[in-house]
């Protein structure tokens, strides 16, 4: 099953940086990585569902005309509402990853180490759903902690290898020791069909 909410309501309970995103080496790292990772130097907008305190959230912020941040924890987005004082195009909102998806589309959304927190179920309706929300041109990047953690219910490999089978392809990838990461886009049929309107995803 799906982590319930209370575990990211327990998490932030005692802790502001329960993960330690402004102080481990791997986040630094791994947030310098996904940033260089993107394909263009700005877009239009973005979304980033599980967006925490809001640390990757200020250096998407930079690159973004409009980032839209969520997470299911009201403590995190309050700290992340905070972190992002200075960039007011940023709207940090509470929400699930799968209850709350927007409707409207993006030309980035990031998802960082999200997924894994969903079961095979959720996680299949979640990547279906994700050629719909791009706009023509937009890519995905996903990036997630490679090794299984006992509570989670399913590992980074696990992800992307079930974003490994979407109707996405992978322009850039690349994988170490900790983490993996994708930036998926529309296969270019499929792209070209939804820029003319044969298909609405």
């Amino acid at each position: 099953m799906r982590l319930p909410d209370s575990y990211f309501h327990d998490m932030y309970a005692g802790n502001d940086d329960p993960w330690g995103f402004t102080s481990r080496w791997y986040e630094q790292r791994k947030y310098a990585l996904t940033l260089a990772a993107l394909t263009k130097p700005r877009y239009r907008s973005a979304f980033e569902p599980g967006c925490s305190i809001g640390v990757l959230s200020g250096g998407l912020a930079t690159r973004c005309d409009r980032l839209m941040c969520t997470d299911v924890s009201p403590r995190a987005v309050d700290l992340a509402r905070q972190r992002l004082t200075g960039h007011p195009h940023v709207d940090v909102r509470v929400g699930d990853i799968v209850a709350d998806w927007p409707s409207k589309r993006f030309d980035l959304i990031v998802l960082s180490e999200v997924l894994y927190y969903l079961d095979r179920t959720a996680l299949a309706e979640l990547i279906a759903r994700l050629p719909a929300a791009l706009a023509p041109g937009g890519e995905v990047v996903a990036v997630h902690w490679r090794w299984p953690v006992d509570e989670y219910p399913q590992s980074g490999d696990d992800v992307h290898a079930a974003l490994a089978e979407s109707p996405m392809v992978a322009s850039t990838s690349y994988s170490d020791t900790d983490f993996r990461l994708d930036v998926l886009h529309l296969s270019p049929e499929r792209s070209v069909a939804q820029r003319e309107g044969l298909v609405s995803s």
